[in-house]
Formats: C-alpha cells, sequence, structure tokens
C-alpha cells in the first residue's frame, strides 16, 4: 500500500511540474490585456486555458503593415499590426473557424483558413498611433481592401470589425 501511495505522489507531482513547465513557456501579459483566445488552442498562458496578449507581446510578433481606404474612413490611412494567421499560429489554434467577438459582445466569424499573407490583420495601429476605443481600438480586424476586388465585398467588410477583443477557435 504504501508503495502504490508513493507511486500516487510522484505522479501527480509529475503532472503539477509538467504544467508549471508549460505555463513558463508562453509568457503572461505585463501591461494591460488587448486580446483573449480560447477554444481549440494548445498555447496559453492563464489556469483557465485561455491564451491572453497585450500590445508588447503583439508588437513582438511579425509586424505587417499596409496603407488603404476604407468604407469608414475618409481617407487612406496605415494600418500596422498582426497577420490573424500569425496570432492563431501562436496560439496554436486547431479550429476550423474563429469567432471574433468585440468589447459590446458584437461576434462575426472568420474560416480558419481565410488567412493569408497579406490579410486579415489584426491591426493595433492607424497611421502609427495606438488606436483608442472611441477611434475603433484597441484591435481592428482590416483587409488591404485597395489591392484586391476580393477584400471589397459584403462578406469581407462584415468580417471588418473593430474594438475587437477576443478570439475564440471552434471547430
Amino acid at each position: 500500500m504504501l508503495l502504490f501511495k508513493n507511486i500516487l505522489c510522484v505522479a501527480i507531482l509529475s503532472i503539477f511540474s509538467g504544467l508549471t513547465a508549460f505555463a513558463d513557456e508562453v509568457p503572461r501579459p505585463v501591461g494591460d490585456i488587448i486580446l483573449r483566445l480560447s477554444g481549440e488552442i494548445t498555447n496559453t498562458n492563464t489556469d483557465d486555458g485561455r491564451l491572453e496578449l497585450d500590445l508588447a507581446m503583439l508588437q513582438e510578433m511579425p509586424v505587417t503593415t499596409f496603407k488603404t481606404n476604407t468604407i469608414w474612413l475618409e481617407k487612406a490611412v496605415e494600418f500596422t499590426g498582426v497577420n490573424l494567421k500569425e496570432i492563431l499560429d501562436y496560439a496554436g489554434a486547431s479550429g476550423t473557424l474563429i469567432h471574433a467577438i468585440t468589447l459590446n459582445d458584437y461576434k462575426v466569424d472568420i474560416p480558419a483558413g481565410m488567412g493569408d499573407v497579406d490579410a486579415p490583420m489584426v491591426a493595433y495601429h492607424i497611421d502609427g498611433e495606438i488606436m483608442s476605443v472611441r477611434e475603433k481600438g484597441p484591435l481592428w480586424v482590416v483587409y488591404p481592401y485597395d489591392q484586391d476586388a476580393k477584400y471589397r465585398t459584403e462578406v469581407i467588410y462584415s468580417r471588418s470589425i473593430w474594438q475587437l477583443d477576443r478570439l475564440t477557435s471552434v471547430q
């Protein structure tokens, strides 16, 4: 019986030490959290299986920049941010659909395989400035609308949500 208890204790400690080691692999945000990822993801940094990112963590990812007109602004602006595919890869997302959700709980669905090298981008700057909530921030899903007619459709416009704060990867 004592041998069984010792084996059980070693097994439990191994499990918890493995979880702690994994949690150290993905850093926790230091600044204000501006994006939360959940669902079908493998890389997490919270005890409840989510990935939380602050602006600095997003800025450490490969940067994407393009200038484009939108139907919501009066002039062409330069967007800077991270390609959605990069964020999903960082999270280890395996779902086929992404629920993109805003601060006021508005939700759109983006097919996970939709991302390419150009779009969509999760923008955190407009013309080099951080976006406030009042100015469609902190994050805005945008496409290079001027680059190709495929980015000027009602479906794409409907996926171009601002005040993004959550992404959920689902099957």
